[in-house]
């Protein structure tokens, strides 16, 4: 029985976006400057607010983390993330929707939280990045949807996985 078994379903996932802006062969990351994540390589994107649709809060979270305003995008994946031990003082449970942004206005600057950097696809910084983004975002570069479920320990280290091609990126 897989780990993930005893996390699916069993716990209310707040939903946050998660932008990659993409241009050509490359994609946009942005280094977390401050709070969960620090350190590491991500995309654009943030927590939805009351009232707010998942598309309004990928466009205002890469307004207000890199300056631009996506003005297409696609939603490419939804991503299960559980963490052991996560209370209701301490929820990093969550359901990342991912969207893939080809067009934008403005250009991607540095703010308090983010720094961004573009990265040819085939080179992206796995290392510094949380370790589930091996395992789905090549897959979604290369024009897939995709499901995800993935388990982290207390030391935000992945223990469990699960990682399909969906006819579509819906919930």
């Amino acid at each position: 029985m897989a780990l993930l078994d005893g996390y699916r379903g069993k716990f209310k996932l707040r939903q946050v976006s998660l932008c990659l802006l993409v241009r050509e062969m490359e994609v946009l990351l942005a280094l977390k400057k401050r709070s969960f994540g620090v350190g590491k390589w991500n995309g654009v994107g943030g927590k939805q607010q009351p009232g707010e649709s998942i598309e309004q809060t990928a466009v205002r979270e890469t307004q207000e983390e890199i300056g631009v305003t996506p003005t297409s995008m696609r939603r490419v994946a939804t991503l299960n993330f559980y963490f052991v031990g996560d209370t209701e003082d301490r929820n990093w449970n969550q359901q990342v929707v991912v969207f893939l942004v080809n067009k934008w206005d403005g250009t991607p600057a540095e703010s308090e939280e983010m720094r961004p950097e573009w990265f040819k696809q085939n080179e992206l910084p796995f290392q510094k990045m949380w370790e589930d983004d091996a395992y789905w975002m090549p897959q979604v570069l290369e024009g897939k949807n995709i499901i995800g479920h993935f388990l982290f320990d207390e030391n935000q280290k992945m223990v469990d996985r699960e990682v399909e091609e969906s006819a579509s990126a819906g919930i």
